[in-house]
């Protein structure tokens, strides 16, 4: 398919980018410090240069790991690094977390100094916080660029209508564009498809997908016996928590069909469900990157498998079927009935 060094611009920029970046939120939570340092430098010895963490990851351990890495590898101008700011770094405190002016500038100071850089390539609003107004994001965003903290901005876990906002005001008042959107995207999570992906596409934005295998479930790390959910890891671990992220995979009847059109598929390529699941994210458009976490070594190797991954067509038909997303009310709108009712008949396209 695709190697490490055959780097992807990101969005509309000239920012190169692997196809698969080294996600470091394992960092400090799963992975120690020595098995992070061997994942960052295997990363590396394979061509990747593509790194993101955040501020909330392992309360600051992930970036402060990372900058030790790189400062001792001397690797800041061949890494793009990416962090990103939002969750709340001082509980009872409302100012110390979302994407208002006062924590942005805040979050990127402290991100810095953990990093120990002068400035991120990439700074991404972690979540849609419900109350900033997009205009606020995009002149901060702007402002960071101008002082040159930042090269390039994103945002992640955000409605399409705030992105839209945002990249509308940005090339309005010619302020620093939105250059990639960092959503959850997988076989069992396409819902993107709907909104995201039209309009990363309108806009010239990347899609860089998180959880490309769904917390491992995709990776076959989990399964049904007797009634009952059985598996290991970190997530497993976790799922009861309450925190929907960790618990979702297997709430729904949808997903373990899914599940098994993949094992399907992965046993006649010869392939591991992994390789095959993350194979598919990286063949979807506007894709730039998919990020991918790993708690040794050996996990990142299985990962990179999914670069020599060759899907047939009848392989991508059969997970294209399965994992379909469910229409809404407007999608009928959408179809070839009704947009002929709209043309007269005539097709058309763009």
């Amino acid at each position: 398919m695709t190697g490490m060094n055959e780097y992807r611009t990101l969005g509309r920029t000239g920012l190169k980018v692997s196809p698969l970046a080294l996600g470091a939120m394992t960092f400090g939570w799963g992975a120690e410090k020595a098995p992070a340092r061997a994942i960052f430098d295997r990363y590396r010895d394979v061509g990747g240069n593509f790194v993101d963490t955040a501020d909330l990851y392992a309360g600051g351990v992930s970036e402060e790991w990372l900058g030790e890495f790189i400062r001792d590898t001397g690797s800041r101008d061949a890494l793009v690094l990416a962090t990103k700011f939002g969750f709340s770094a001082q509980p009872g405190n409302p100012n110390a977390g979302g994407n208002g002016r006062k924590n942005v500038q805040r979050a990127i100071e402290g991100s810095l100094r953990r990093l120990r850089t002068d400035y991120v390539d990439l700074y991404l609003m972690h979540v849609y916080d419900l109350v900033t107004p997009a205009d606020e994001v995009v002149r901060t965003f702007d402002d960071l660029v101008r002082a040159g903290k930042v090269r390039h901005v994103g945002m992640s876990d955000v409605p399409a209508w705030y992105v839209s906002r945002a990249q509308t005001l940005a090339e309005l008042r010619g302020l620093t564009p939105v250059a990639t959107l960092q959503l959850e995207y997988s076989l069992v999570s396409r819902s993107l498809e709907r909104e995201h992906l039209p309009l990363a596409r309108a806009l010239g934005i990347a899609l860089t997908p998180w959880s490309p295998l769904a917390s491992g479930f995709l990776a076959g790390k989990y399964r049904r016996e007797n009634g009952q959910i059985v598996g290991q890891g970190r997530v497993f671990d976790v799922k009861d928590s309450g925190n929907p992220v960790m618990e979702k995979f297997a709430k729904d009847e949808r997903n373990w069909a899914i599940l098994d059109v993949l094992l399907k598929v992965a046993k006649e390529l010869g392939r591991t469900p992994a390789e095959v699941a993350l194979a598919w994210v990286l063949g979807r458009p506007q894709v730039a990157s998919v990020l991918v976490g790993a708690t040794r070594v050996d996990q990142l190797d299985a990962n990179l498998g999914a670069l020599s991954v060759e899907l047939t067509d009848d392989a991508r038909g059969a997970l294209d079927a399965v994992s379909a997303p469910k229409e809404n009310e407007l999608d009928h709108f959408f179809g070839e009935t009704m947009q002929g009712m709209v043309t007269g008949g005539v097709r058309v396209s763009r």
